[in-house]
């Protein structure tokens, strides 16, 4: 039986692949071979690189040393999502292992890839600190987009954020203005980065929310993250003052029991409270300095349970779990720029 299941799992490295070729933001990731499983299943040990800077020079005793170390930091996981997918039992484990390769083949490039991408570029996004545009804007000419980009890759140069290996991930649509504008100006925009990936605007949103795949949710995947409110003070833009249930508002006003869902679950609006709605907002581009992120996926198929212990059906269960960290380095925050409408 061993044997058996050695054969499922053997398709572990196929869906590496798979995600590689489909991903538009596995181009950031670290080396995997660097990144061991942590002492719990919610964390993963990746490398760290630490090294000092300059000291004077002397014409008598020469360098002042210095160290580079290069540890390995135990970070708790931010991602972790997982299926069970169930293979009607065949002729033999063989077949069958084919019949879950191509499922999980599909699973990935359609539900796994795109909620991925989506919840990495969301958590870019929403870090605090990033370059980004100082009022979303909407961008519809080609012109437009190539000065939002130059923008963006001037803050970044003007912070010092190396030149190579910036990676641009941008709509569709805004790259097709640029290049049916078919200038000098746009090819020199378009040259300054390493790799660009148009990413649809489904997955491309400043923030969303991942379904639980239980109850209400049963099709899992994710959303974009819906209107909220949170507190403000009176003087807060575009902020509403909370009415008692029993008043009638008026312009500028909400009840109450309007005020829902709210961003902090512990907040309970009354009367006389401000508040004001917030919602994702769609992203027209992002520039990721790849040193500025720390990315790192580890795709897991621990759980095969075979026909003949499977309680519920004759076939095979195979449980398919995808864990990563995905964050920003606190010092390497202007390394990404963020534009969004």
């Amino acid at each position: 039986m061993s044997n058996t299941i050695s054969l499922f799992k053997n398709y572990v490295p196929i869906l590496d692949e798979v995600y590689q070729q489909s991903s538009r933001t596995a181009i950031l990731d670290g080396n995997p071979d660097l990144v061991q499983a942590g002492a719990n299943a919610n964390e993963l040990i990746v490398p760290m690189l630490d090294m000092q800077g300059l000291g004077d020079y002397s014409r008598s005793s020469g360098y002042v040393d210095g160290d580079v170390t290069l540890t390995h930091q135990t970070i708790p996981v931010d991602y972790d999502r997982g299926r069970m997918f169930s293979v009607d039992n065949m002729d033999n484990a063989e077949t069958a292992g084919i019949a879950f390769g191509r499922l999980s083949g599909e699973f990935i490039r359609t539900r796994v890839v795109p909620e991925l991408d989506a919840y990495r570029l969301a958590r870019y996004a929403g870090t605090d600190g990033i370059g980004k545009v100082a009022a979303g804007a909407t961008l519809s000419t080609g012109a437009e987009v190539i000065a939002a980009l130059r923008a963006g890759t001037n803050a970044m140069d003007e912070d010092e954020v190396p030149m190579e290996d910036r990676h641009l991930f941008i709509t569709p649509t805004l790259l097709g203005l640029i290049q049916d504008s078919d200038s000098t100006k746009s090819r020199e925009v378009l040259a300054r980065f390493a790799s660009i990936a148009q990413v649809p605007q489904t997955r491309f949103y400043t923030a969303i929310t991942l379904k639980t795949g239980a109850s209400g949710q049963t099709d899992g995947g994710y959303i974009k993250w819906p209107k909220h409110y949170q507190q403000a003070e009176a003087t807060t833009p575009g902020a509403l003052k909370v009415v008692a249930n029993t008043a009638t508002p008026s312009t500028g006003e909400i009840k109450a029991s309007a005020v829902t869902p709210v961003v902090d679950p512990d907040y309970t609006p009354t009367a006389d409270d401000y508040v004001i709605a917030v919602e994702a907002k769609d992203i027209n581009f992002m520039i990721i300095h790849k040193a500025a992120v720390i990315q790192f996926p580890k795709h897991i198929a621990p759980k095969v349970i075979t026909p003949e212990l499977n309680q519920d059906a004759d076939a095979w269960k195979f449980g398919y779990r995808i864990v990563g960290v995905n964050g920003v380095y606190e010092n390497k925050l202007a390394g990404i720029y963020l534009h969004h409408k």
